[in-house]
């Protein structure tokens, strides 16, 4: 290994939950603040939690809606643009042009 390269090791680091729950482990830092642990996960405490999904949801669709709006657009405009250069291909073969 090169020296002086490495990080310093803090054997004893403290790793400090939101819900208050703390330990010990080893890490390069001291002290490691944390969001969710093994104590205040529903996964392992097996408690229910509702999350709001439903504005998530009603967010993403009027998102998908305005993109949808846009397309719809944007492809009415295409096809108006196709439609004109149509009739004077037409009318350019007729020698209307």
């Amino acid at each position: 290994m090169k020296p002086k390269i490495h990080p310093k090791y803090y054997p004893t680091a403290r790793i400090i939950c939101a819900c208050g729950n703390a330990w010990n482990t080893g890490a390069t830092v001291p002290e490691i603040k944390v969001d969710v642990c093994s104590a205040c996960h529903p996964f392992y405490t097996g408690e229910q939690r509702m999350v709001d999904t439903a504005g998530q949801v009603d967010r993403f669709m009027k998102r998908l809606e305005r993109t949808a709006d846009t397309v719809d657009q944007l492809r009415a405009n295409q096809d108006t643009q196709r439609k004109a250069m149509q009739e004077a291909r037409i009318a350019k073969r007729r020698g209307d042009a």
